[in-house]
């Protein structure tokens, strides 16, 4: 009876949380669906009709949609894969005893602390300015004509930006994970004659397994959203080279002002980012019961 009793004061002192949560998400979400079914234009107030699924249709057959969806998973499959690995093997070497550990630890996390727009920024004036930045200063102290990044390789600018971002986040992570090791296990494989190699591969990367997944899961819900990144260095120019689908909706809506349009691609863009969650979330369940 006490427990019946404590369970229902907690769910009466999460349902206000609970409560603003659902509206908070469930009032916009409606919205957007409303408006996706509408020929709705910013510069054509009054003039609202209902268009069906002309929205979605026109969206999903736009050239701008596949190639911003090809640029999306290019974005998301490489920092992935840039982030895991190096944030990989930069927690092996922060698992190190050097001197200064601390502040080394501080420094290489740092980035992850600083706000999107401002790395944007730093990397597009400091690092790859074409005439002052570091890259070019490089070019020219080995002989070397300095590359325009934005202009020539702007999806690749746009990995390299996200990723210095996103790799002291992997690095915390499989740090933590990777202090909560075992030491007897790796002591007992190395006085059986286990390589350094093997070491690694049968007890300290199975170890690391739940930590990667989680690492994935969450780099790959946020990397689906990128935007400051690309508004701040190419505009998803040239053309749509850089162009993702965050940024192509932002396109339509607050440039074109096609509410109608935009809506349907936030639509598309939800139940295209649910897909990808659902098969994540479904790993990690195999991962945690493996």
């Amino acid at each position: 009876m006490a427990t019946l009793h404590t369970k229902s004061t907690a769910r009466a002192m999460m349902s206000p949380s609970v409560i603003l949560l659902f509206c908070w998400m469930a009032v916009p979400l409606a919205m957007t669906l409303y408006f996706s079914f509408l020929r709705y234009n910013l510069l054509m107030p009054g003039m609202e009709e209902w268009a069906g699924f002309f929205n979605y249709k026109y969206f999903l057959t736009d050239p701008a949609f596949f190639s911003a969806l090809f640029n999306t998973l290019i974005l998301v499959g490489s920092v992935l894969v840039i982030s895991v690995g190096g944030g990989l093997l930069m927690a092996l070497l922060l698992d190190q005893p050097v001197f200064g550990q601390g502040i080394v630890r501080v420094l290489v996390i740092s980035p992850f602390l600083i706000m999107p727009t401002v790395s944007a920024l730093v990397w597009k004036n400091m690092m790859m300015h074409p005439v002052y930045g570091l890259f070019a200063w490089l070019a020219n102290a080995v002989g070397l004509d300095p590359i325009d990044w934005l202009s020539s390789a702007p999806l690749t600018s746009i990995i390299m930006i996200v990723s210095w971002q996103w790799l002291p986040f992997a690095t915390l992570i499989l740090l933590t994970a990777l202090q909560s090791l075992d030491e007897d296990q790796m002591e007992a494989a190395e006085m059986d004659g286990a390589s350094l190699w093997w070491r690694f591969y049968f007890i300290v990367l199975p170890h690391l397994g739940r930590a990667i997944t989680v690492v994935i899961l969450i780099e790959t819900i946020f990397l689906l959203s990128v935007f400051a990144e690309i508004l701040v260095t190419t505009s998803g120019g040239p053309g749509y080279a850089s162009t993702n689908i965050t940024y192509l909706i932002y396109t339509q809506a607050l440039l074109q002002f096609d509410v109608g349009g935009a809506s349907a691609g936030g639509i598309v863009a939800v139940i295209l980012a649910n897909i990808v969650a659902f098969f994540l979330i479904r790993l990690i369940g195999k991962n945690l019961e493996g």
